[in-house]
């Protein structure tokens, strides 16, 4: 059994629009649709639960679960008040313990069933896999006056994306132990990293972008626009 948490609980603040960057339309219909709609299509993935702000329950049941056809049961699950937050609780939705999650920025869009899978296969043999991209621009490390301290070797630098898909007790047990250290990581691999857990990375795509400013929204619409030729 292989469950996708979806995590919509975003403020988009970034946007500077007045509805959540999850709503926004992208080719018609929400951002957060089209995510749902790979998932839903892929067949590595057995249960859905979409993680959202609870007031947006309501919204979310008409305009997206409502409005649009999805083969599998989507649940939803209230987000926190951090990212991390509503991760745990999608992970405290999921009711096979012995199973895989895949854990996926709602917006973005853009993966891949073959990616989807490959991270799940990979978790299954070795704990925990990512999807990341290896770094083609040059890398400084700057200080806080805004001065290059050096340049990185960009060779052994990745850009993490999701989905990342993890046995659910090895991510369970990140998440517990980050909140009993008030720890707050930038994603849920560095959660499971702190444990000692290695992690897989695997190539992504440059396209599997996720949607957090105008610019984003602009290139989604030309890789949109291009998917639909």
């Amino acid at each position: 059994m292989t469950s996708a948490i979806i995590v919509a609980g975003g403020k988009g603040l970034r946007m500077k629009e007045m509805v959540r960057k999850q709503y926004l339309l992208l080719a018609g219909r929400p951002i957060l649709s089209h995510t749902l709609a790979v998932f839903d299509q892929c067949d590595a993935i057995d249960k859905i639960f979409l993680v959202a702000p609870a007031e947006d329950f309501d919204f979310c049941r008409k305009n997206l679960l409502g409005s649009f056809h999805f083969e599998k049961k989507i649940t939803l699950v209230p987000g926190g008040a951090e990212r991390q937050y509503s991760v745990y609780n999608g992970l405290m939705a999921v009711s096979d313990k012995k199973s895989i999650v895949v854990i996926h920025d709602g917006v973005r869009p853009f993966v891949r069933h073959d990616q989807i899978t490959a991270c799940i296969e990979s978790a299954k043999e070795h704990g925990a896999c990512i999807l990341g991209m290896p770094a083609f621009d040059t890398l400084k490390q700057v200080n806080s006056s805004g001065e290059i301290e050096k340049t990185l070797e960009r060779e052994v630098i990745w850009l993490a994306q999701t989905p990342q898909a993890f046995q659910y007790d090895i991510i369970v047990s990140a998440h517990e132990a980050a909140a009993r250290e008030g720890y707050i990581g930038t994603d849920d691999a560095s959660l499971a990293e702190r444990m000692g857990q290695k992690v897989k990375i695997i190539t992504g795509s440059r396209n599997n972008i996720k949607i957090t400013t105008q610019e984003d929204l602009r290139l989604a619409g030309i890789i949109m626009e291009k998917r639909l030729l």
